[in-house]
């Protein structure tokens, strides 16, 4: 049986990937068809559709119940986007850094985290009580209060970036060929694939947790983290291979923003998320690797292979520490 559960992880990763491809390739030809601007399309529907993986795990494991997976999801895709999507990147090729990214949406992506972090567990972490916490005791809570505050947050940055980008507009392009039937067409299997494939990777996930004798923290910040960000591993490792490694920071930043506040403010407005001690010390290593990131980027505006290296390891030493604890 737990070979059986491995196999249906593998058909929900291929589901979810496959519809997050349908899924922004039809909302981006309907958004064309509609003259939107590429980088609104680029700010909006692709971070959308490349953090859908996540956003059907976590809302799904929210509806289930199982909050561990819902935040471990989210905090281990940000770690992975960060470390091995930049690093893979930059091992290919040095990537890039506008510096619209390193003023605005890093400091954006840190403070979420920073927000999520104090707006659990601060009091845990202030009068040190999780000294004497185990890693799976309960040292805070993601409450619908914060939730939505979460989404006010998310709602207000995606109407600044949208009045940002209409004050600096791009040069037209060229209409889709698809017409508007195709395109809804497109959306809605995308959306079932996805709906569909969210279901079943935690369904497995939480079997192979049992089977194996892991937590669901574990295998939420390993296994399902990873497997929810291959559509932005594969987007930049194709992107880096042609050279064009200029939007790979902003993705990675983007789908972090998308992953902490609409994500995580969506599956904790569902059902409140407990975050247990784990939880705490990975969002810690979120805020460290964002910072790392941050500095790397810094340096002479570009990721570069030696540094590419370095997260790499960052990223290697980070999964044994969660498994070995």
């Amino acid at each position: 049986m737990f070979f059986l559960y491995i196999l249906i992880l593998v058909a929900g990763f291929v589901a979810l990937i496959k519809g997050a491809d349908l899924f922004v390739e039809g909302s981006a030809a309907l958004a064309k068809n509609f003259k939107v601007p590429g980088l609104i399309i680029g700010l909006t529907i692709v971070a959308l559709g490349t953090s859908a993986p996540e956003l059907a795990v976590s809302t799904s494991a929210a509806l289930q119940g199982s909050n561990e997976i819902a935040l471990s999801n989210v905090v281990g895709s940000n770690i992975f986007n960060l470390l091995c999507v930049l690093g893979v990147c930059a091992m290919i090729h040095p990537v890039p850094v506008d510096d619209k990214i390193l003023k605005r949406d890093f400091p954006v992506s840190l403070l979420a985290t920073v927000l999520v972090l104090f707006g659990t567990s601060g009091a845990c972490i202030v009068s040190g009580r999780f000294l004497n916490l185990s890693m799976e005791e309960n040292a805070g809570l993601v409450n619908r209060i914060l939730g939505i505050v979460l989404l006010i947050f998310f709602i207000s940055y995606i109407i600044y970036l949208i009045v940002d980008a209409k004050k600096h507009p791009e040069p037209e392009e060229e209409t889709t060929t698809r017409t508007v039937g195709a395109c809804l067409l497109l959306i809605l299997i995308g959306l079932a694939l996805i709906v569909g494939g969210g279901q079943v990777v935690v369904y497995s996930a939480k079997e192979i947790a049992r089977a194996a004798g892991m937590t669901e923290t574990l295998i939420g910040l390993t296994i399902v983290a990873v497997g929810t960000s291959l559509p932005e591993l594969v987007t930049s490792i194709v992107a880096a291979r042609k050279g064009e490694t200029g939007l790979a920071v902003g993705n990675v930043v983007g789908s972090n923003i998308f992953n902490l506040m609409f994500i995580l403010g969506i599956s904790a407005t569902i059902h409140p998320v407990a975050v247990n001690l784990a939880s705490v010390y990975d969002l810690g290593i979120l805020i460290a690797v964002s910072i790392l990131a941050w500095l790397f980027s810094v340096s002479d505006r570009a990721i570069k292979q030696l540094e590419g290296a370095v997260m790499l390891g960052v990223y290697v030493a980070d999964v044994v520490f969660a498994i070995v604890r």
